[in-house]
């Protein structure tokens, strides 16, 4: 089966294309001349993954799925949230976000945050949604160096070390994306 990711994030391609595996043939939005940047703009989570995934069916006819990912942290009354990409504001790099992050959690003894994942699935005209939630810990320090965003800092429940710490094979398998895409693959696959 064919389908395209609608994101150009080359992190989030390669975690998804190795948790599907062999059995989906996932082409990025390069690979269908989608150069132009795919609107988010919707105050939530899901709705930005509906945007995205509308925005490619609309202009480009593929079917396709689009995920948004949020860092919530209960200390900071949710925050960075549906913001998690830009944070510290447009255009920023991924370190620029963690940093800020690291500042506003100084001397914060409520550590509670969790990931969440929505995809938005459009195949033959109808929109199916897809969700995956890890509770956590936001770590003092950063610790590792795989994966990125908040990587470094979120400490999974049941965990003791940071997702950027872990194999890309474990994070995979636990991580609030790898949920959401399981689901994902789930529903795939009985719908052949």
């Amino acid at each position: 089966m064919k389908l395209v990711f609608a994101t150009n994030n080359l992190h989030k391609l390669r975690e998804v294309r190795e948790i599907l595996g062999s059995n989906f043939e996932i082409l990025s939005t390069e690979d269908i001349n989608c150069r132009e940047e795919i609107p988010e703009t919707c105050p939530t989570i899901e709705g930005n993954a509906s945007q995205k995934s509308h925005y490619l069916k609309n202009n480009y006819g593929y079917d396709c799925f689009a995920d948004d990912t949020g860092l919530e942290i209960e200390a900071l009354n949710g925050e960075p949230g549906v913001y998690s990409a830009r944070y510290a504001g447009k255009n920023v790099s991924f370190e620029d976000n963690l940093l800020k992050v690291m500042s506003k959690m100084q001397g914060q003894t409520n550590r509670k945050a969790r990931f969440k994942t929505v995809i938005s699935l459009i195949l033959n005209g109808k929109e199916y949604f897809f969700e995956g939630i890890v509770n956590g810990t936001i770590a003092e320090n950063r610790n590792g160096q795989s994966g990125f965003g908040y990587d470094p800092v979120f400490i999974p429940e049941g965990y003791t070390v940071s997702y950027a710490q872990m194999s890309s094979e474990l994070k995979n398998a636990i991580s609030h994306r790898g949920i959401a895409v399981g689901k994902l693959v789930d529903f795939l696959k009985n719908i052949k």
